[in-house]
């Protein structure tokens, strides 16, 4: 049940402009008349320190159990107004009022008054949740494949001082690195010869008492919760032949996903002929040539003396991998001086789209340059025909010389780019499948750009190649930040609070399952799994992998899903508690639900520059526009609102809601929008979904006063006398 509060603080700020633009003392004497407020107050400056000691000691002599700070975003000074031990709802005078409508009109007034008035609507009905802590959480770090990256996490993780337990599905550690002849950049020293550099990973990590390893092993299912995972292990009996794998149950607090790639298939490359022309190898199979000391041609053993590189041999191709490799340009650069020091009189033919070797890694590109048997040329590779010895004859356009160039070629190399391995290799207990949900080109990230390691499975990171192509350095670095995200996760589930994108929220959703009708429709929408159900389809809860999102309290039909101080009570009050003007006093009124992660911040950006924006609009924050429940519409829509306008993230791959389909939802339960303006007889342009990124403040008044010009055109909501 959503706690209500009962004795509620009301502090009102006048400084920032704010008094200069509204009448606060008007202010204080309305939030006076609330029979819930039993004590309010006006200051200058209510982030100040002593003003905080001053409500602190305000809080125990009145008995408070709820605060309304109203003044500047709640976006800012949030660890000045932070009263941990009390709910507090903080109502934005000074960006929402003050900074973008006109000081002193009556109409700024009047949002000024209905800004508190739903403040203190929502504070009535809210309270500070109650954390939810699994029995007794783990701490352990569980890291699922045995390479470098998978390596560097179980390092990193016993250096911060986390058990972690290692699994590798082979006999030994290392993954790639066992079939490597040497590491990028190549170089006689041994801090970058191969050998050493595995060797001493493995002594560390040998040595940490903290790091357990299980070999020959592969897990066989994932189920629980972030701080309660549960793990079965299945491990190969390798003394007997013949037996059934050795079954070992463990728990972990989080995972990490380091069980890294595979090359593409090159037999896919028929443009290449590949799987026809016996002396066309891959890059893997050059560094095993290299390795066992014996580079030579497959068809009869022979020291090649021409060698020819063919760069993005289905990289960059939409017929193939769309995508760059980012380490296949450094990996030719590394065989190209492989064969040269140990043929000195072959000769290289290196053919590009464009050479990428990105930082520092071009001083080792330049290296490679200066010798003088090494060939570079840009072009596509449009013939390649076989000679009568095997060797192979490749016509070279679109290069720079501007006609066609034939070389002759003993051995040609084909630089196939990374693919990730399957994350079904977790095999989650999930409602939604065993694997982790993939993004663009069957990575397993959750956002490129706001937090790489994590998945759409709470609790469970993905780090290395597995996650995006790279090298080894870049892998070693993701394992770092693997392991940090991992160790955030572990002790945020101590505290009962969320990961990110909500770090420290402690609410979480309570269900009222009685009324539950099965729909599914929670467990269904939550993008990050969080719902298991029974043979009924009824959900299960798991509180801990929820990234309190609110997107299953959007939902559901029933309304029987909410957070005690995010809950469809609390949003309905706010909706419900201010006066509506009449058709005849001629000012519309729209309600804007507005999502927290995107759209706020650029409310408030567009404020920061003093753009103005219409007295009209009122503004409820929201967690994320998938959260939005179709009551609330109908509450507006029945209360008078004009106008009811969702503003959220932009949807897509490039720039994705925070919560990964919450835009996208809202797109979808469009239809059922439109049934309910149907059903109230009202036009469909009264409600407007709108995409916003976070630099595109500037757009926000032209969109406001576009969508209150389209309410002009289609007249006043004939609910508002009603």
């Amino acid at each position: 049940m959503t706690k209500e509060s009962k004795n509620i603080g009301v502090y009102i700020c006048s400084g920032c402009d704010i008094g200069d633009a509204i009448d606060t003392d008007k202010l204080k004497t309305l939030a006076c008349e609330h029979p819930e407020v039993k004590h309010c107050d006006l200051h200058p400056f209510l982030c100040s320190a002593e003003v905080h000691l001053k409500i602190n000691d305000e809080i125990r002599e009145h008995q408070l159990d709820s605060l309304v700070i109203a003044g500047c975003s709640p976006r800012h000074v949030p660890e000045s107004l932070n009263f941990s031990e009390i709910y507090t709802e903080r109502v934005n005078l000074r960006e929402g009022v003050a900074w973008v409508m006109e000081p002193g009109h009556e109409d700024t007034q009047m949002a000024a008054e209905d800004y508190l008035e739903m403040g203190i609507a929502r504070t009535r009905a809210s309270g500070l949740p109650d954390p939810y802590i699994p029995e007794q959480p783990e701490s352990v770090i569980l890291v699922l494949g045995g390479g470098i990256t998978g390596i560097q996490s179980a390092l990193e993780g016993a250096r911060a001082g986390y058990s972690v337990l290692l699994i590798e599905k082979e006999d030994s550690l290392g993954g790639w690195l066992n079939h490597w002849h040497d590491i990028i950049p190549l170089s006689g020293s041994k801090q970058t010869h191969l050998s050493y550099f595995l060797n001493e990973k493995l002594e560390e990590l040998n040595s940490s008492p903290l790091i357990t390893v299980y070999k020959n092993s592969t897990v066989s299912s994932i189920s629980g919760e972030p701080g309660k995972f549960q793990v079965k292990l299945k491990t190969r009996n390798t003394s007997t032949a013949g037996n059934d794998p050795d079954v070992t149950e463990c728990k972990a607090g989080a995972i990490i996903l380091a069980n890294g790639w595979k090359p593409y298939d090159a037999a896919k490359l028929t443009d290449l002929g590949f799987s026809k022309h016996k002396n066309m190898i891959t890059q893997a199979d050059l560094e095993t040539m290299a390795k066992d000391d014996k580079i030579s041609r497959p068809s009869d053993s022979r020291v090649p003396e021409n060698i020819l590189f063919i760069q993005c041999a289905g990289s960059r191709d939409e017929k193939h991998l769309p995508y760059c490799s980012n380490v296949c340009c450094l990996t030719s650069l590394k065989q190209a001086l492989y064969i040269r020091k140990k043929y000195p009189e072959s000769n290289i033919f290196i053919v590009y789209k464009d050479i990428r070797t990105p930082g520092k890694n071009e001083h080792f590109y330049r290296e490679v340059q200066s010798d003088n048997r090494i060939f570079f040329t840009k072009g596509e590779i449009s013939e390649i025909t076989e000679l009568e010895n095997k060797s192979l004859s490749i016509t070279i356009s679109d290069n720079l010389l501007g006609e066609p160039v034939r070389i002759r070629a003993d051995l040609v190399v084909a630089a196939t780019g990374m693919e990730p391995n399957q994350s079904e290799d977790l095999h989650l207990l999930y409602r939604k499948g065993e694997g982790l949900p993939e993004r663009k080109y069957g990575f397993p990230d959750s956002h490129f750009i706001c937090f790489p390691y994590e998945t759409q499975r709470t609790g469970i990171y993905a780090a290395g190649a597995v996650r995006t192509a790279q090298g080894i350095r870049e892998c070693m670095e993701d394992a770092g930040g693997a392991v940090v995200k991992a160790i955030q996760c572990i002790e945020s589930v101590k505290r009962g609070e969320a990961v990110h994108p909500r770090p420290g929220d402690q609410s979480y959703p309570v269900l009222s399952l009685q009324r539950c009708t099965d729909c599914k429709r929670c467990t269904e929408e939550c993008p990050f799994g969080s719902y298991d159900e029974n043979e009924k389809g009824t959900p299960l809860p798991n509180p801990a992998r929820c990234r309190r999102c609110g997107i299953c309290m959007g939902s559901c039909p029933e309304r029987i899903i909410n957070f005690d101080n995010f809950s469809i009570h609390a949003i309905s009050s706010m909706i419900k508690s201010i006066p509506i003007p009449d058709e005849f006093e001629e000012k519309p009124r729209v309600l804007a639900f507005v999502c927290e992660n995107d759209a706020y911040p650029a409310f408030d950006l567009a404020a920061l520059h003093r753009h103005r924006i219409s007295p009209f609009l009122r503004i409820i924050p929201v967690r994320c526009i998938g959260s939005i429940n179709q009551i609330w519409l109908s509450d507006a829509l029945s209360a008078g609102y004009d106008g009811i306008m969702q503003i959220g993230c932009k949807p897509g791959d490039d720039y994705q809601c925070h919560f990964i389909t919450g835009s996208e939802l809202m797109e979808t339960r469009s239809e059922n929008i439109q049934e309910t303006l149907q059903t109230m007889m009202l036009e469909p342009e009264r409600i407007k979904t709108v995409f916003l990124e976070i630099d595109e403040y500037h757009r926000i008044p032209g969109i406001i006063d576009d969508y209150l010009e389209t309410i002009e055109d289609i007249g006043p909501n004939p609910f508002k006398d009603m």
